[in-house]
């Protein structure tokens, strides 16, 4: 049984289990029929009017509202239709005290939202109802589709209120819960997606659930609708109560064992040749024509892109680096890479890489500014670090915030005349706005060089991509050489100012530690690569206001907005975050760096380990939930364990404990048969494998002055090297460093100059103050091996 939705993130195999958890009698009968035909696709109010068919109010919790709802931001606008005559809304219900943007797009439903807690499931037992939880994020469009059409429709508020207790989940605040009803639909449906609609009894336990539903019989072709839906749901609840309990127990039992991610543990660690196969496995699955994984949609996937850099790094395989560059290539000339404003919108829901969904992920845009300096240091090509400055310099323009942090995504969505909202409206194109903005013959060739017609490639509009190289437009339009080149340099600053003046898309403003993490550290290379120290200097202050006001005593939070942190960190948040705080530490060479690593650290090993290897996702004084989850497989983002096991590695490398290095094999060696069976959905753990198994290149650079290891580390800044670890020290933070780096004893500034010392486990080649001679020495390694870089 499946429910196919718009916003679906990809199919999934019914599993057996599943299977018998809906072959219980009665409830299949009730809810396959209902199933089947869905398919996809200015003041405030003095008294708050109540939510229609909501128990009653006590007195205490309407003042509470109403004080909330004073207490929002000047300027704050409900996100609502149901508006009194002075502009305030008719509706506030209990999200209106919550900081997080999705809960607040919700808090004016006539919907009675709770947030997730123990009172509104104490309120579902008191009422004896089940419980409809809705989950999504503030920039999805199906989600924003569905609360349009049925959570502001009067009488679908109406059968919710008096038939459930209602709940929203924000997926990004709370990932723990999301992953738990996911895998539940999952089960259910064979896919997932969001809006996430998911029954539950009080107990928590899912017993049905999909994703995005049309609000009424016939809508976008459905037959059953939303409303009728919930009729039929809440018939089978009071009908077949002891079916709809055993469901849920079967179905919870499936979600356990699917989240705990048993596996078998190996004596052995796996070696590089579980890379190579993997490797095989995506040269099958290749576009040849656009990159990417065959077939639509098309995600940037760009944990496959760094194993594929590292399998040629490694292996000289010719296939590895076509296939890594030819994505790069493709993506960024794509209608998915914002050609006037830099940066990439999420997904492409064509082969082509040209229609996107157009909301902007932080996370997206920091995984593909790193995946595009690595192919700039594999390739030397000016093109990849070009959309690599593109990406970090849209993130530093547009989604940083004052206090330090940088924000988490725009919307799909932007307003449009008459009121309504149109996904991807600032960002496409007609042949008279480019005229209006650039002349005839700038427009002229601007239009042709990004693909904009007067029939447009989007609903009457163009996205613009590119498709002929600038020398074949030249060719076609009659032009000198240059030509093109000149015209986008003159012209793109305009288009992007002229942009600037229509009403943009809605900014979630919430500032989380994981995806702060990964942007952390695609400026941290970037500064490196680039001798910039703008990239530094941003790094250094996003990984400051994180550590000044997103943690106490080494334990996170998750989530920071209007002055507010709360929710404890996941996994992600710690590992993202180090991983950050290492990649500074080889930038900038303070110590500070690895040592906030190491605290940082300390409390993922005291809080969140996994008996069989590895790390929960939440951490063992969080909230009980009705499982605990030990994420290992990629998705949009790569895993947290992996990314802690090579957390782990690198850790051991700088300070020589092989405590850390124990516990990255105990976590690899304990995911033993699932490593081998699913290792294409592992890339980032094999990435960390293959560092295991490569002996790594310790470069020690010591010197009187930072400036005087400069022209070493501009030997080093454009080679890639991803098994390699960088250490510098000068008179000043030698001692202090080496207490952290036992591989700094005993290594010196030789006659005052700056000296190299290149070492595999702690054995060195002979020290050199020649900047040739350290380069010959980088190549070739103590093993005598010839390596392999760019630059």
């Amino acid at each position: 049984m499946t429910i196919s939705a718009p916003r679906a993130t990809g199919s999934h195999t019914l599993s057996g289990a599943a299977g018998s958890v809906w072959r219980v009698a009665g409830l299949a009968a009730w809810l396959i029929l209902a199933a089947s035909a869905c398919r996809a696709i200015d003041g405030p109010a003095t008294t708050l009017e109540p939510s229609p068919g909501a128990p009653p109010r006590s007195s205490e919790l309407s003042a509470t509202l109403s004080t909330a709802l004073a207490d929002q931001p000047q300027g704050y606008v409900p996100r609502t239709h149901h508006l009194t005559e002075n502009g305030s809304p008719r509706f506030v219900n209990r999200l209106i005290q919550q900081s997080s943007p999705y809960l607040l797009q919700h808090a004016h439903n006539p919907v009675d939202w709770h947030p997730w807690g123990r009172e509104a499931f104490a309120l579902a037992t008191l009422l004896d109802r089940p419980v409809l939880l809705s989950i999504g994020y503030s920039t999805c469009h199906w989600c924003h589709v569905m609360e349009r059409e049925s959570f502001e429709d009067l009488e679908i508020a109406r059968f919710i209120n008096e038939n459930f207790v209602a709940i929203k989940v924000d997926r990004e605040e709370r990932p723990d819960i999301d992953a738990i009803y996911m895998a539940a639909v999952q089960l259910v449906t064979g896919r997932g997606g969001w809006p996430m609609t998911v029954w539950l009894t009080p107990e928590a336990e899912p017993f049905f659930g999909g994703t995005y539903f049309p609000a009424r019989d016939g809508d976008r072709g459905a037959s059953v609708g939303f409303l009728t839906l919930l009729g039929r749901i809440k018939t089978a609840y009071d009908v077949s109560r002891d079916d709809v309990r055993l469901a849920g127990s079967r179905l919870t039992a499936a979600v356990r064992s699917s989240l705990d991610a048993v596996t078998e543990p190996v004596s052995t660690l796996p070696g590089v040749d579980v890379v190579d196969r993997t490797a095989l496995v995506f040269h099958q699955r290749f576009d040849t024509v656009h990159g990417g994984t065959q077939g639509a949609p098309k995600f940037p996937s760009t944990t496959p892109l760094r194993l594929l850099l590292r399998h040629y790094n490694r292996t000289g395989d010719s296939a590895s680096l076509e296939m890594a560059v030819g994505t790069l290539e493709s993506m960024a000339a794509g209608g998915i890479h914002d050609q006037v404003g830099g940066g990439f919108h999420r997904y492409s829901t064509d082969a082509q890489w040209l229609v996107p969904h157009f909301e902007k992920m932080l996370y997206d845009n920091a995984l593909l500014a790193r995946a595009y300096l690595e192919a700039y240091q594999l390739t030397d090509r000016e093109d990849f670090a070009h959309v690599a400055r593109g990406v970090l310099d849209y993130a530093m323009r547009e989604m940083s915030s004052p206090e330090g942090g940088f924000f988490s995504a725009t919307d799909a969505d932007s307003p449009a005349p008459g009121g309504h909202d149109e996904e991807g409206l600032y960002f496409t194109w007609t042949p008279e706005e480019l005229s209006d903005v650039l002349g005839a013959q700038r427009s002229r060739i601007v239009g042709h060089f990004f693909g904009v017609s007067a029939g447009g490639n989007y609903e009457g509009r163009s996205i613009l991509h590119r498709g002929d190289s600038p020398e074949e437009v030249e060719k076609t339009l009659g032009l000198s050489a240059g030509a093109v080149e000149t015209a986008l340099r003159d012209s793109l600053p305009l288009l992007y100012a002229a942009r600037q003046l229509r009403p943009p898309p809605i900014l979630d403003d919430k500032i989380l530690t994981a995806w702060n993490g990964l942007m952390i550290s695609s400026l941290a290379v970037a500064a490196r690569t680039f001798d910039e120290a703008v990239y530094a200097e941003r790094a250094r202050a996003a990984g400051d206001f994180i550590w000044n006001n997103m943690q106490t005593d080494g334990r996170l939070v998750r989530a920071y907005r209007a002055g507010s942190a709360g929710n404890p960190a996941v996994l992600e948040d710690y590992a993202f975050l180090i991983a950050g705080f290492l990649d500074l530490f080889e930038t900038t060479f303070d110590p500070t760096w690895l040592s906030r690593s190491q605290t940082l650290q300390a409390s993922l090993d005291a809080h969140y380990p996994a008996p069989q290897g590895g790390y929960y996702r939440t951490a063992d004084d969080s909230d009980s939930l009705l499982a605990r989850e030990r994420p290992i497989q990629d998705g949009a983002r790569p895993s947290g364990n992996s990314v802690a096991a090579l957390n782990l590695l690198r850790l051991a490398e700088f300070t020589s404990d092989d405590d850390y290095r124990a516990k990255a094999d105990r976590l690899v060696a304990g995911l033993g048969s699932r490593l081998e069976e699913q290792a294409a959905g592992l890339t980032e753990l094999l990435v960390a494998v293959e560092f295991r198994q490569t002996r790594v290149q310790e470069v020690v650079i010591v010197a009187p002055t930072a400036q005087d290891a400069e022209p070493f580390l501009d030997r080093l800044r454009t080679r890639f090297a991803p098994h390699q670890v960088l250490v510098v020290a000068d008179d000043t933070s030698h001692a202090e460093l080496a207490r952290l780096v036992p591989l700094l004893a005993g290594k010196v500034a030789q006659e005052g100059k700056a000296t190299a010392y290149v070492c595999e486990q702690g054995f060195c080649e002979l020290p050199t103050t020649d900047i040739d001679k350290f380069e010959a020495q980088l190549s070739t390694g103590l093993s005598g091996r010839t390596t392999t870089g760019g630059g």
